[in-house]
């Protein structure tokens, strides 16, 4: 689990609570209206945006921002020269029952690829244009929450003008004033919570995950083009680090 991610939430809303509480209550803070409004209104437009299907994976794509990365690059380095090493002793045939005990997928299947004989353009054409796609369904996931950073906001400004058009029709009523202002104030703060305290953050997270898996599957395709190449497992291992930052880089062979 991603504490980081955890950890800002809760103490960023329990900080509003408190702000809320100290200010009158929590109470006051809640209009069903409002909640209709730009709840209601941000998910409507989520199904216009999106197709079914991928409206329905929202929460899917917002629980991955508190998933642990599945793998540190410096691990995978070091494990993809311990193969550069096997291979170049006993042959890349011997990486066939190592492979058995790789569990990502990706790195599972360029080690068969390479194991079989595939040619090396062929196999760094497959994996790349996996990785491409990868890509592109993490676009689409962010797209998500991108939407509600755009139309949340948006939502509320439609909420305070539905509010204030119910206030002046009612200025004659002094006991409606209040309710309609409070529609029109309300809307607008629920939108900016649901852009600036939910959606954007998240977004942000996300895009950084997908940043850094593209990282690591590049590290992977790099690792078995060397490895099938049959370099020394030295400078299979200099050219992994390459990907990294020279403070997170490590070395077997000192």
């Amino acid at each position: 689990m991603d504490f980081a991610t955890v950890i800002g939430a809760v103490l960023g809303y329990a900080l509003i609570l408190i702000a809320l509480v100290m200010g009158g209550g929590i109470i006051q803070y809640v209009d069903i209206p409002s909640v209709l409004i730009v709840i209601g209104g941000c998910f409507g437009i989520l199904l216009m945006c999106f197709p079914l299907g991928t409206f329905m994976n929202f929460m899917t794509v917002t629980l991955k921002t508190v998933k642990s990365p599945k793998q540190n690059a410096s691990s995978l380095i070091e494990m993809l020269v311990e193969f550069a090493v096997k291979a170049r002793r006993d042959g890349i045939l011997s990486l066939e029952s190592a492979g058995d005990s790789v569990t990502d997928e990706f790195l599972k299947k360029g080690i068969r690829l390479a194991v079989d004989g595939t040619e090396p353009e062929v196999i760094r054409d497959i994996l790349e244009t996996e990785l491409n796609y990868m890509g592109e369904r993490h676009k689409t996931g962010a797209g998500i929450l991108g939407a509600l950073v755009e139309y949340g906001p948006a939502m509320g400004m439609i909420g305070t003008l539905i509010g204030l058009v119910a206030m002046l029709q009612t200025m004659d009523d002094p006991s409606s004033i209040g309710p309609a202002m409070a529609t029109a104030i309300l809307t607008t703060f629920y939108g900016a919570m649901i852009a600036n305290m939910f959606a954007g953050p998240l977004k942000f997270k996300l895009e950084g995950r997908s940043a850094q898996e593209t990282l690591i599957r590049e590290i992977m395709i790099a690792g078995i083009m060397a490895i099938q190449a049959g370099d020394n497992p030295r400078i299979v291992e200099q050219k992994l680090n390459a990907y990294l930052a020279p403070k997170e880089r490590k070395s077997q062979f000192n």
